[in-house]
């Protein structure tokens, strides 16, 4: 018996890994936690975290929450590694018959970044308690 295509797609749109729909620098990216990707530059030294507000989806399989334009208190953290340069683009401008040609290049900035979580709104950042210890209680005589 061959397997039915059609319930293996359906398995994979099931799946219960959480994902987000960001946008930075003018642009939509879908995140996963422990995802690589490469955003327009930001200035965030190697190694910094960095919390990403402009959440606009976050779905994890059965329920997904969408932002009207972005979800309020929902982020995503992510970890940068560094800044690099994009592949480079030719820009060669020519008129014909009056001998006029310029060639110029352009390298994009971009930062490298891994995302760490996604957090929804509403979840509560792990704080550590406080703990507040009783004041000894001092006698008359001192002890």
């Amino acid at each position: 018996m061959t397997p039915s295509y059609s319930n293996c797609y359906n398995n994979q749109l099931r799946r219960s890994e959480i994902y987000a729909i960001i946008e930075t620098g003018g642009k939509q990216y879908r995140v996963n936690p422990g995802q690589t990707i490469d955003v327009e530059r930001l200035d965030v030294a190697e190694g910094n975290t960095v919390e990403l507000d402009r959440v606009l989806l976050i779905a994890d399989g059965e329920r997904v929450i969408v932002g009207t334009p972005t979800i309020g208190g929902a982020k995503v953290v992510a970890t940068s590694q560094g800044e690099g340069k994009g592949k480079k683009v030719i820009v060669f401008k020519y008129k014909s018959k009056v001998r006029y040609r310029k060639k110029t290049g352009h390298r994009q900035p971009y930062t490298r970044l891994v995302i760490d979580k996604i957090v929804e709104p509403g979840a509560a950042e792990a704080k550590p308690k406080k703990v507040r210890r009783r004041k000894k209680e001092v006698t008359e005589s001192g002890a």
